[in-house]
């Protein structure tokens, strides 16, 4: 039976997946650290986590049996994913699943900053009615700027326009715009014109820091600034000057440099106390609905991996979508991309008679993977042939 480890709190619906599909699920709630975690991966072959666990390198090397990391979230940065890959340990994430989710909090903090609700709150909280118009507008009308148009930038600029707001984005692909949004050609004309920026790039080393005192200098004076991506994208200090010094009206952060690891643990931030700044603990997709879905579609994918040899969505590894069909029996090869693979491993199995009913190969960088269904049993012999070839990374046969 293999063994799965899930950790920080994952939707009991992964648990519900992986255990329908003979898996041995373990469930912790919180994150570990190092140590903990190669101790705890002993006899896993796979492993699924959120955003707080890290998979370094070297607890990729001494987890011997790991197959499959799941990231149940959008993003990987947690993960040393050419590790993973060099050692064949296949991962995969939840790109689209709680996309709404965090779009749905982008517009209730767009609005809860324009019209100053959080301030409104705290004084009538402390007995103070202080009813008066100042400061407070409505977002229709205002210019919305999205560093990042990719699946939460985009849906969230439609979104926007249907309240009546203006769009700008800046992305550093080409990314076709919707609706009415305008691209900007640079940077700084997004931050000179936005009335609100909002950050939603990836978790990719060259984006820490990406934001900090010269950027908010760059914004229209009373701009307010979101920050929903990750946590060392922005620098706290810079936005806490900014909002004491009034070039920022308000801000809204979602995720920090440093995070506690387990729920409850306590949490420090320069950014604590000050007027108009919403502080939420890296929850912008954690609602149920979206906790649910995310749960479903990793736990899914690492289970057809593990079971089908399928890499459809994988982050790491060459694509390939597989079912399996009955009576045949499945040799998933991760390999170097290099000449001859290929046919290396059909001489081997035709030396040892072993019929090929169907096959397929898929390139990604540096890596081949090439699945191929065999009419008959293959031997120790075969699989020994296979894993002593000097450009085999990963071997598994499936049935």
């Amino acid at each position: 039976m293999p063994k799965a480890l899930l950790l920080e709190n994952l939707h009991p619906q992964a648990r519900a997946i992986l255990e329908a599909a003979g898996f041995d699920v373990t469930t912790r709630t919180g994150a570990l650290d190092e140590s903990e975690l190669v101790e705890s991966l002993d006899g896993v072959q796979l492993l699924g986590i959120r955003s707080k666990t890290q998979v370094t390198a070297d607890v990729l090397a001494q987890a011997k049996d790991l197959v499959a990391v799941g990231a149940f979230c959008i993003g990987t940065n947690q993960i040393d994913l050419r590790a993973a890959a060099d050692l064949g340990v296949a991962t995969f994430n939840a790109p689209f699943s709680n996309t709404r989710s965090v779009v749905e909090i982008a517009i209730a903090d767009i609005i809860a900053l324009t019209r100053r609700l959080t301030v409104f709150d705290k004084e009538m909280h402390s007995g103070v009615w202080n009813k008066s118009a100042t400061g407070a507008h409505e977002v229709r009308g205002r210019t919305l700027g999205i560093i990042g148009y990719g699946n939460i930038g985009t849906q969230l600029s439609v979104l926007a326009e249907n309240l009546g707001m203006s769009v700008v984005f800046y992305d550093a692909a080409e990314k076709l715009a919707l609706g009415n949004a305008r691209r900007a050609a640079s940077l700084d004309e997004l931050l000179s014109t936005a009335d609100i920026v909002t950050l939603h790039v990836d978790g990719r080393p060259g984006n820490a820091g990406f934001f900090g005192a010269p950027q908010i200098a760059r914004m229209k004076p009373g701009a307010i600034l979101l920050n929903l991506s990750r946590g060392f994208v922005v620098d706290p200090a810079a936005v806490r000057d900014a909002i004491v010094s009034g070039q920022l009206s308000g801000a809204a952060i979602d995720v920090f440099p440093v995070e506690p690891k387990r729920k409850g643990d306590p949490f420090e931030s320069e950014l604590l106390g000050l007027p108009n700044v919403i502080l939420t603990p890296h929850t912008g997709g954690s609602t149920e609905e979206a906790q649910e879905a995310i749960g479903q579609f990793v736990a899914n994918k690492v289970r057809d991996y593990l079971a089908t040899g399928s890499t459809t969505l994988s982050v790491n590894l060459p694509n390939v979508a597989l079912d399996q069909p009955p009576g045949v029996h499945r040799l998933a090869y991760l390999h170097r991309n290099v000449p001859g693979v290929l046919a290396k491993v059909n001489a081997t199995l035709a030396e040892h008679g072993v019929n090929i009913e169907g096959q397929l190969l898929a390139t990604r960088g540096e890596l081949g993977y090439v699945v191929t269904d065999a009419g008959s049993t293959v031997s120790d012999d075969v699989l020994d042939a296979l894993r002593a070839q000097p450009e085999a990374v990963r071997l598994r046969l499936l049935s």
